[in-house]
């Protein structure tokens, strides 16, 4: 599938997740048709995408043909069902499709038996969402005010983004003097900066240069070496805490997951559930945790469930309101002397499925939100990009358009022994990192790449496709 060129890409299933994959694709002018049961959800997403709907199942030869299935170079098959994406996927290939994503989120139909049905599909991958969001939060968990947090290249390098505060150390200087300060041995860069200029209706995210000074309430992703993490979240005005008492607001798949890994690692994990047979289904699962029956904005429970003594409050049903109102809830507990001496509140961090609220929640004390959609289309995307195995990993953010790209160098591909400052590279790509027989180091103007370096870079979308050209 070359970056060079428009890929044809079908998506079935409109929900949460299929759209914003098919909206980040269609935005890299891809060709993408979404197909969509349900009458009102086509409807509802007609005109707001631009991309191809045609109502019908992803399951009906017919509605297949007319989606042009046979010349399509990818499927993404992310409805609620499991049968759906698998039968889906299965057909898809059956008329030449090579590559195919499937969501399933049933643990039976990911054993061994149910992925014989692709043993001999190479290019095959199954995503699960709860999984995906479960793991982002345990990332978040690490750090107080981090809002996004990924790791690449095995985890020598981390990709974290948050929003300055005033106390921070890095407010005030220019890259330049940062640059000097940082000299010789860098341990991190800034990748982007998302910000509101005077005048301004919303946030606009650049990749910037040494003359750029970083302000109070700056958003900014930084590229920074693992060895160096508890340097750089020190200077950005973050704390690494210890979180020895996590509440889950919701008790549904992804707080199972994620109180399973909690549990694992010796935290104190409690679960609120406002289903009374759920609740019990997860007394018998969890057996060390402590469940709730109720609903999570019932004041009266949270006090029960001691909100405001918790380190981390994770608020995680499909209901955003409920997930919102709660979060503020617990800060506010916590901050009205019911918690800790000195404490501010517990960590708040809260699901969420309408991206329009993101300013709204940053400004009213929600500390970290995490969507479904960024947390599976980095997986996705990572597959459209790739080229055997040039692109090894992708991370996309809820608060810009910049993506953070982990490329593999090919032996004797165009970047191949040349310098970083050779390949004259557009103003909207930074070369953040380079990990080299496991070890990284930042990159710089006179850093050479060589073959099977992994190479870590912030790159606006207009410019992934050449980017991804150089190391093919």
């Amino acid at each position: 599938m070359g970056d060079d060129q428009s890929v044809r890409i079908i998506v079935v299933g409109a929900g949460e997740v299929g759209t914003y994959v098919a909206d980040r694709l269609s935005n890299q002018k891809h060709d993408v048709t979404i197909i969509e049961v349900d009458d009102d959800r086509g409807r509802e997403i007609q005109g707001v995408l631009d991309v191809e709907i045609l109502r019908g199942s992803g399951t009906d030869p017919d509605v297949l043909d007319q989606a042009r299935v046979g010349k399509a170079d990818l499927l993404v098959a992310v409805t609620k069902h499991d049968e759906v994406n698998i039968l889906s996927a299965l057909m898809a290939r059956k008329r030449g499709v090579v590559k195919t994503i499937v969501r399933v989120e049933s643990r039976s139909l990911r054993r061994a038996q149910a992925a014989a049905l692709f043993e001999d599909a190479e290019d095959h991958l199954v995503i699960d969402p709860d999984d995906e969001v479960a793991q982002a939060v345990q990332r978040l968990i690490r750090f107080t005010g981090v809002l996004e947090y990924d790791e690449m290249a095995g985890g020598e390098v981390v990709v974290l983004t948050a929003r300055l505060p005033g106390h921070a150390s890095l407010v005030g200087k220019s890259l330049r003097e940062l640059g000097r300060e940082l000299e010789p041995d860098w341990g991190f860069i800034v990748g982007s900066i998302t910000r509101r200029e005077a005048g301004e209706d919303g946030e606009h995210t650049v990749i910037p240069r040494g003359d750029w000074t970083l302000r109070e309430s700056d958003l900014l992703t930084v590229v920074c070496k693992r060895e160096n993490l508890d340097d750089v979240t020190s200077r950005m005005g973050m704390e690494s805490q210890r979180s020895d008492r996590v509440l889950l607001l919701g008790g549904g798949r992804t707080a199972e997951i994620l109180a399973e890994s909690l549990l694992a690692q010796g935290q104190s994990v409690g679960v609120i559930e406002r289903d009374e047979s759920r609740a019990q289904e997860l007394s018998r699962n969890l057996d060390r945790a402590l469940i709730y029956h109720g609903d999570i904005t019932d004041a009266l429970l949270l006090d029960e469930a001691e909100v405001a003594r918790q380190d981390v409050v994770v608020a995680l049903t499909g209901e955003d309101d409920a997930n919102v109102l709660a979060c503020l809830y617990a800060k506010s507990a916590g901050q009205s002397g019911r918690g800790s001496v000195g404490s501010s509140g517990p960590e708040t961090i809260a699901v969420i499925h309408r991206l329009q609220l993101l300013d709204l929640l940053e400004a009213h004390m929600v500390d970290a939100t995490i969507s479904p959609r960024t947390a599976t289309a980095n997986s996705v995307l990572r597959f459209v990009r790739g080229e055997g195995d040039t692109v090894a990993a992708v991370a996309t953010s809820l608060h810009g358009d910049a993506e953070v790209l982990e490329f593999a160098v090919a032996p004797g591909c165009p970047c191949d022994g040349k310098t970083i400052s050779e390949l004259g590279l557009h103003e909207d790509v930074l070369m953040g990192a380079i990990v080299r027989d496991g070890k990284a180091q930042i990159a710089r103007g006179r850093s050479t790449l060589r073959a099977r370096d992994h190479v870590i870079a912030m790159v606006r979308p207009g410019q992934a496709a050449h980017l991804s050209s150089l190391f093919g």
